[in-house]
């Protein structure tokens, strides 16, 4: 059997840091290791890391010592570059430390790249829950079909994945200056180099609450982000001169209490 390591990002995700955990540890397939990638975390997630890394001898965790005095953490990318450098699997999976993994999630990622020898990435649907865990919709994302060319537009590549190691460290790994749209990054990057396959089944619970990244994602800073990437991999496919972004806004409204 493949041996796969699953990394998990974290910082101050107590509150959901466990059952993140023991939703790899309740896969159908057990030949993983978990790297625990904690980022300065200050409300006891490394703590819960610790203390299940003590009982199974599967579970690593890294700490991040050098986490700048003046700065709370280094960020998201920082974490995964450290969790994805250490990962002795030859396909690596990410895990957000408040998301949960369905219990086939490994087990069906790893059989669709045994089996498909020129993908280096796999993605599968995915459903939207809420903070308590209760399931809300399946994930927009899911509806829209992969292509080469799709993904300079819309992010489908989204939750479960899983990627080979050796596609991974081929484009060089995450990128700090992208932390926050780092896997939109990665993704773009991976997709001009080799082929991406889909999964068509549920297999990840992404949890939308008021403290998620995409609660910031609305920042002008963060659609910047997205530019520039999209215009990096319009540069390194040679279009240019033939093609320009053209950002669209949609936004939504709603009505809250005066505090």
């Amino acid at each position: 059997m493949t041996f796969v390591s699953i990394v998990i990002p974290v910082y101050n995700r107590a509150r959901y840091l466990e059952t993140a955990i023991e939703s790899v540890i309740w896969q159908t397939d057990k030949n993983w290791e978990l790297i625990i990638s904690d980022d300065g975390s200050t409300d006891g997630s490394l703590e819960i890391a610790q203390n299940f890394a003590e009982r199974d001898p599967r579970i690593r965790v890294l700490t991040n010592p050098n986490r700048p005095a003046d700065d709370a953490n280094r960020g998201a990318a920082n974490a995964l570059i450290a969790g994805f450098s250490a990962a002795r699997g030859e396909y690596i999976g990410q895990l957000d430390s408040d998301d949960l993994l369905e219990q086939q999630a490994i087990e069906l990622t790893v059989a669709a790249l045994d089996n498909n020898p020129d993908w280096g990435l796999v993605y599968t649907n995915y459903v939207d829950i809420d903070a308590n865990g209760q399931k809300m919709r399946p994930g927009w994302r899911c509806s829209i079909p992969y292509s080469k060319e799709r993904i300079l537009s819309v992010f489908m590549a989204f939750h479960f994945r899983m990627m080979r190691k050796s596609a991974y460290l081929e484009i060089g790994g995450f990128r700090t200056e992208f932390d926050t749209i780092e896997d939109y990054d990665i993704c773009l990057r991976l997709s001009e180099i080799t082929e991406i396959g889909k999964i068509n089944e549920y297999l990840y619970q992404y949890r939308k609450h008021e403290n998620s990244v995409t609660g910031d994602k609305l920042a002008i800073d963060f659609f910047v982000l997205i530019q520039s990437a999209i215009q990096e991999a319009l540069d390194r496919r040679g279009m240019k001169e033939t093609h320009r972004i053209k950002v669209k806004f949609n936004p939504t409204f709603a009505i809250v209490p005066i505090l």
